[in-house]
């Protein structure tokens, strides 16, 4: 998700359309919050661990 975030980030400061800044912004801060939700061993989406 984070990778999905910053790829529409760059797409979107790229082609200058703000839909792509705004939901690749998004995407980033939801992936980052949840990395680090699941780095510090808290269930995240009901798994504890994820293969």
């Amino acid at each position: 998700m984070i990778v999905l975030g910053l790829v529409l980030l760059l797409l979107g400061l790229l082609l200058e359309v703000s839909i792509l800044w705004t939901i690749g912004l998004v995407l980033l801060v939801v992936g980052a919050v949840l990395y680090l939700m699941g780095s510090m061993g808290r269930a995240v989406g009901g798994r504890r661990h994820y293969w």
